[in-house]
């Protein structure tokens, strides 16, 4: 077998051209490591030591503290927030209609978001005017700051929480009946607000069912009946389904009643 060779001239240009990319290589990589005259370059350093003031000791534990809270954030969006209910209920839409894949996840997830940033903005506007303003002030210190971010989203959570998911957490935990809302502990409203949260979005997810699971219906009858009993019924119906939604504005009338639940 005979190998075809390139001209001459041809390889001498790719020789040449090869040594001038390492030779411009060479030159950027001593820029690089050089420092620029003029400008300070920045150094970081993360250091672990032995405290010498209790207000070393105590800046630790806050920045340790921040961390926890920035890693246990999406939990709290998660459990604390309308969110649990908004994405359940997308997720009921996106099944009831027949298309698994359709919207994908990130849309889904990225809507229940934007929701949940709607219908809480009272809440955390209330938060910040009692509790995160002040303590940016220094009028009230980092511990009264909490209580009173505490206030405004418990008040929710009870709000949305049904009596009797309440009375069941008081009574697993063992505590004493708490004379008004406000007494009651966030380790037994977090828990009752989430299965709260979860039986409404069942309740609204069966509802979203009923058109469409009418649709299979007729369509699987009609086939029947045709005697086209091997033609799969979602592939006929998933047209009529996907119309029924946009005839009926179905994001329209799925996002009002989401955030009028929470009203």
């Amino acid at each position: 077998m005979t190998q075809r060779l390139l001209p001459p001239a041809r390889r001498a240009r790719i020789v040449l051209a090869a040594f001038l990319f390492l030779g411009l290589l060479v030159t950027l990589s001593g820029c690089v490591g050089a420092p620029v005259e003029g400008v300070p370059a920045p150094k970081v350093t993360v250091e672990v030591g032995q405290a010498t003031r209790p207000a070393d000791a105590a800046i630790g534990l806050q920045i340790v503290l921040l961390l926890t809270v920035l890693a246990l954030a999406p939990a709290l969006l998660i459990m604390v927030t309308s969110f649990t209910r908004t994405i359940v209920v997308l997720g009921f839409v996106r099944s009831a209609i027949g298309v698994p894949q359709l919207p994908p996840n990130q849309v889904l997830i990225g809507l229940a978001l934007f929701l949940t940033f709607f219908t809480m903005a009272p809440v955390w506007g209330e938060v910040n005017a009692v509790a995160i303003d002040p303590y940016l002030k220094g009028t009230i210190s980092q511990s009264e700051a909490i209580n009173r971010a505490i206030v405004p989203i418990r008040a929710f959570m009870v709000k949305q929480t049904r009596e009797k998911d309440l009375a069941l957490f008081v009574q697993l935990s063992k505590i004493e009946r708490p004379r008004s809302p406000d007494d009651l502990p966030l380790h037994v409203v977090v828990p009752a607000f989430i299965i709260s949260e979860l039986r409404t979005a069942f309740q609204m997810g069966f509802f979203i069912f009923i058109p469409f699971l009418i649709i299979d219906l007729v369509v699987s009858s009609s086939l029947m009946s045709m005697g086209m009993m091997m033609l799969p019924p979602s592939l006929i119906s998933l047209p009529f389904k996907v119309l029924l939604f946009v005839l009926a504005d179905g994001w329209y009338l799925i996002t009002r009643s989401l955030v009028a639940s929470f009203v």
